[in-house]
């Protein structure tokens, strides 16, 4: 059962499924990405604001 539903999820996807180790790696990466990105936002908030004058609304990209 578990090879058909394997086969379904790679017809469906396009991907394999990830094993839960793999997708715990890839979440702890993107949790480590997005605090290492607060913390920049944090430390130039400052220059953000100041880029913010000139342009309203704008944020530094979060790229993934």
């Amino acid at each position: 059962m578990h090879l058909a539903y394997s086969a379904i999820d790679l017809i469906t996807t396009g991907q394999p499924r990830t094993n839960d180790t793999q997708q715990f790696h890839t979440n702890h990466e993107l949790m480590l990405r997005y605090r290492a990105y607060e913390a920049a936002c944090n430390k130039f908030s400052s220059e953000i604001e100041a880029i913010q004058e000139y342009i309203p609304g704008w944020t530094p990209k979060f790229s993934y």
